[in-house]
């Protein structure tokens, strides 16, 4: 593809501004804010956003770390993208060559591990290298951004969904950096992300003194008289039922996982009265929904006999409920060439030199060549297809799990994945996780990765804005998929029906007398 006056503006464009791209990276790196509670890393886009001449909106969707920014040149097509920017909680790592959490935290607090600093960033670069050519040669349309938070939890995407913040847009493109082979420096072809469901199971213990009694009578004021066993009970008998339903649950084949979370609820003190209140959270991954709904089901079981035996009665609270992704083959064509014009990332020898102290610190002999080579090619989406469908079963659609998958029942959408810096494997076994998390972090090694995929972006964009042909062709590939676009006969509707989790003991920073603590 050769490129317009345009898509070499917005190279250009990237290229001049990569240093505030890494300054940008480093400061949302260090916010280090996890789900739900990105309290700084969402006002720091709201206030820079605004600063570029778009009009925001805080708070989308009832999130209040949530926004959605949109600017215009005039009528035409609107063109989506979007930024994460939460952490994850035990990840605190320092943007150094050692295992060391960032000041003043200790190793249990929040850091990127994807890292979403870069994928936040990246996207903004992109997104305002298209405005810049937009700018520059009279480009008519516009450019929605949309602020993501907890998307470790698949918390805000299908709530954005059925409030209609995707609807309307010509396209969406959906970065992110490489996690997994063959995924790198490529995009997605047929198989996208499957369903997500995540939910909450709280146990709530507030009558303990009528357990165990069949005349109902209250028990006696003595410490050693019978009561319920109480909440945290019911949450340990439902952590261990549901380990065994990983064991007898139909689907191994379908490339599922259910993961667990037990969120505190602040009851510690070493009393003998019963707890009154225990949270356990659970996230399903699984192809398909009718298979979420089944891992559901016998989840609400085990609940129901869990607080059964403990004298509890228990609710269910929805995190997310996000349906499996939809492919368009026109829109990854055009990603394809713009990664083809682009090319992959390039890592200096500041670069390899961080990469060799690290292996220094691990007690290996630094490689002359230390970055993973698939980290330094293309690979087209049909190559990367049939590598990933080579351990799946013909009849499985969909594998893995994010919720961009639901923006492609919106509108045509494309996912691309840019190559994060990763090292070749060791020789006496995996690297520790502390390892990924400092290479996104420490500038050298991650903006490579940031600016490129801003390129990649702002030349689909481009693409699509200028190309009314290519435009046309993946909105019809998107009506054909859908049975004749949204609300068409194979459309399937947002199954989000919950509002957003807000009050749930999520983790996070807080301020103390004693200082800042997470």
């Amino acid at each position: 593809m050769t490129l317009t006056d345009a898509q070499k503006t917005a190279m250009s464009h990237v290229e001049s501004h990569a240093q505030d791209l890494s300054n940008w990276c480093s400061t949302i790196f260090d916010f280090a804010e996890p789900a739900w509670r990105e309290y700084k890393s969402a006002a720091w886009y709201v206030n820079q956003l605004r600063a570029e001449g778009f009009t925001v909106e805080q708070g989308s969707g009832g999130m209040p770390t949530a926004f959605a920014a949109d600017w215009s040149n005039g009528d035409g097509p609107i063109i989506g993208m979007y930024a994460e920017y939460d952490a994850v909680p035990g990840n605190c790592q320092a943007a150094s060559t050692q295992c060391e959490p960032r000041d003043g935290l200790t190793l249990q607090a929040a850091g990127h591990t994807d890292p979403h600093s870069g994928l936040g960033i990246g996207a903004l670069g992109g997104l305002l290298a298209t405005k810049a050519a937009m700018q520059a040669h009279n480009i008519k349309g516009g450019l929605r951004f949309m602020g993501e938070p907890a998307e470790k939890t698949r918390g805000s995407k299908p709530i954005h969904a059925a409030q209609g913040y995707y609807d309307g847009l010509a396209a969406m493109l959906s970065f992110h950096p490489f996690y997994m082979l063959p995924l790198c420096n490529t995009v997605r072809w047929d198989t996208h992300c499957g369903a997500a469901y995540s939910l909450i199971f709280r146990f709530i213990c507030d009558a303990p003194e009528t357990w165990g009694h069949s005349d109902g009578a209250p028990i006696p004021q003595s410490h050693s008289a019978i009561r319920a066993p109480g909440a945290n009970d019911a949450l340990m008998m439902m952590y261990q039922a549901s380990k065994i339903l990983r064991d007898s649950m139909l689907p191994h084949a379908g490339g599922w996982s259910i993961s667990e979370a037990i969120l505190s609820t602040g009851q510690a003190t070493a009393d003998n009265l019963p707890a009154q209140l225990s949270d356990l959270q659970y996230m399903i991954r699984v192809p398909t929904v009718e298979m979420a709904k089944q891992v559901t089901a016998a989840l609400e079981r085990n609940a129901e006999a869990a607080a059964a035996m403990t004298g509890c009665r228990w609710e269910k609270h929805w995190v997310c409920k996000s349906r499996p992704g939809l492919a368009n083959h026109a829109m990854s064509d055009i990603v394809w060439a713009a990664m083809q014009n682009v090319g992959a990332p390039e890592w200096g020898q500041e670069a390899v030199n961080v990469a060799r102290d690290i292996q220094s610190s691990l007690g290996m002999e630094p490689m002359t060549a230390p970055f993973l080579e698939d980290c330094s090619q293309l690979r087209s989406p049909q190559e990367a297809e049939a590598i990933l469908r080579q351990d799946l079963p013909p009849s499985q659609t969909n594998s893995t799990s994010d919720d961009y998958t639901d923006m492609t029942w919106h509108t045509p959408t494309a996912r691309f994945y840019v190559a994060r810096p990763a090292l070749k494997p060791a020789p006496k076994g995996p690297y520790p996780s502390w390892v990924m998390n400092a290479l996104g972090g420490i500038p050298a090694t991650i903006d490579p990765m940031v600016t490129t995929a801003a390129k990649i972006l702002s030349v689909s964009a481009l693409r699509l804005l200028q190309d009314k042909v290519a435009r046309d062709r993946v909105m019809a590939e998107f009506k054909t998929r859908t049975g004749g676009g949204i609300g068409g006969k194979t459309w399937m509707a947002p199954l989000c029906d919950y509002a957003p989790p807000l009050d749930f003991k999520w983790p996070e920073y807080v301020e103390t007398p004693r200082g800042r603590q997470f």
